[in-house]
């Protein structure tokens, strides 16, 4: 379960892998509820657009916004099913999460300590999300909210490593780059064959 994480401040890279420029934020190291940037597609017009979002999606019939707070990651295994995020699922809204890098606990020492992933190359990682829009009842605020895709990590090298031992091992899906365009173009049906250990990048612990 990612918490928290750190937003790319890679301008040259967002803009050499999307041709989109990297929107000034606030907010660099990002919990549930703060903004991060995100890429996604219009399916209607085929345009790709970057902007910021609220981490922890927000269904459109949530009442208040503090509903994010629980649902920053969703799992592969019920995301189509679960309310929170199956209108998301169904309509297609992939987007792809720009982090830098994100931690996750280590108990390899006996007690928790925090840990931080990032991409074996050092490069930003993009990493597959679900997003949704929500109009604020008490000011009329249309507001776009993500959550990123996690599976299980039993059999990944370094995220078999994080959280307790015994907690079930899952990690958040950092895509390979070939990938992009793929999730951003996704079916339901391709989608879920894409959210796989062998479409994640070498990480390495930080």
């Amino acid at each position: 379960m990612c918490v928290q994480y750190l937003t790319t401040i890679n301008v040259e890279w967002v803009k050499t892998r999307f041709d989109l420029d990297l929107p000034p934020s606030t907010a660099h190291d990002v919990f549930p509820t703060y903004p991060g940037p995100i890429v996604l597609k219009s399916h209607n017009t085929g345009r790709t657009a970057i902007g910021l979002a609220r981490f922890g999606l927000l269904p459109s019939w949530a009442k208040e916004e503090t509903f994010g707070k629980k649902t920053y990651n969703a799992r592969t295994e019920t995301v189509a099913e679960k309310p929170s995020y199956r209108s998301a699922w169904k309509n297609r809204h992939y987007a792809l999460a720009l982090v830098d890098s994100f931690y996750e606990p280590s108990y390899e020492s006996g007690k928790a300590v925090r840990t931080r992933i990032k991409q074996a190359n050092d490069e930003p990682m993009a990493i597959a999300s679900i997003w949704d829009t929500w109009t604020d009842p008490d000011n009329g605020e249309l507001v776009v909210s993500f959550s990123m895709l996690t599976i299980n990590a039993d059999e990944h090298p370094i995220m078999r490593r994080l959280h307790k031992p015994e907690e079930e091992k899952r990690t958040v899906l950092p895509l390979r780059s070939e990938l992009f365009e793929d999730w951003l173009n996704a079916t339901p049906e391709t989608a879920m064959q894409l959210l796989q250990l062998n479409s994640i990048p070498d990480l390495a612990i930080a």
